[in-house]
C-alpha cells in the first residue's frame, strides 16, 4: 500500500509545528551542550580572578606594610646605635672620666677634687649611675667654658648639685680675674653588659 507524503493534507497549525520544532531542538541542544557548560567555566573563571585580584591585592597591601617595616627596622637600628654611643660600656666609662678631667685643664680650671661615688644601679638593671664629686677652681668665663665643652660631649653626662662661691682673696683692686670656687656632682652612665645582669630567679616547682 503506497503511502502519501504529500503536505496538501496536513493542517495550517501542524505545518507551523513542524516548521518550530527543528528550531527549537537546535536551540535546546545548543544551550545544554554549549551554553550552559561555556556559561559555567566563564563563572568559574570570573571568580577564580576576582579571588586572584583579591590576593594580588592583600600581598600589595603586605608588601607595603613590609617595606614599612623594614624602613622602621632601619630608624630603629639606628636610634639604637646613637642612643649606645651616648650609653658607654663599663670598660669605657674611665677613659670618659679621663676626658672631663682633660677638658676641665683644658679650660683653664683648677681641680681640687675628684671623687668618685657609690654607683647606683637602674632598678630595671638597664644601666648604672656613675657620680663623681667634683671641685674646681677658676675664673667665671673658664668654668662657662668647661660646662660648654662637657654639653658637646657625645656621651651622656649630667652635671648636678651646683654650688660656685667666690674664692676668697682671689680679686684684686686694680681689676684683677676674680676666681670661683664650684663644687657639683658629675653623673655619667654606664651600660649593663648581658654578662652583668642579674640571672631571673628559678620559680619553684610546687609539689
Amino acid at each position: 500500500m503506497a503511502i502519501n507524503l504529500s503536505t496538501k493534507n496536513i493542517p495550517p497549525y501542524l505545518k507551523i509545528v513542524l516548521a518550530v520544532v527543528p528550531s527549537v531542538i537546535l536551540v535546546i541542544l545548543f544551550i545544554v551542550l554549549i551554553y550552559s557548560p561555556k556559561n559555567s567555566k566563564i563563572k568559574s573563571l570570573n571568580e577564580s580572578i576576582a579571588k586572584l585580584d583579591n590576593e594580588i591585592a592583600s600581598s600589595e597591601v603586605k608588601v607595603r606594610k613590609l617595606n614599612k617595616l623594614r624602613a622602621e627596622n632601619v630608624r630603629l637600628k639606628e636610634k639604637l646605635a646613637e642612643l649606645q654611643e651616648q650609653l658607654p660600656e663599663e670598660k669605657e666609662v674611665s677613659s670618659l672620666l679621663k676626658q672631663i678631667t682633660d677638658l676641665g685643664l683644658k679650660s683653664g680650671l683648677e681641680i681640687l677634687l675628684w671623687r668618685p661615688e657609690a654607683r647606683e644601679p637602674d632598678p630595671a638593671g638597664v644601666y648604672v649611675e656613675i657620680p663623681v664629686k667634683v671641685t674646681v677652681i677658676g675664673g667665671y668665663h673658664n668654668l662657662g667654658v668647661f660646662f660648654s665643652h662637657i654639653s658637646q660631649i657625645k656621651r651622656i653626662v649630667n652635671i648636678s648639685d651646683i654650688k660656685i662661691g667666690i674664692k676668697i682673696g682671689s680679686h684684686t683692686a686694680k681689676g684683677g680675674i676674680q676666681l670661683v670656687k664650684a663644687d657639683f656632682t658629675a653623673s655619667t652612665f654606664s651600660a649593663v653588659g648581658e654578662s652583668e645582669k642579674a640571672p631571673a630567679p628559678k620559680k619553684r616547682v610546687k609539689r
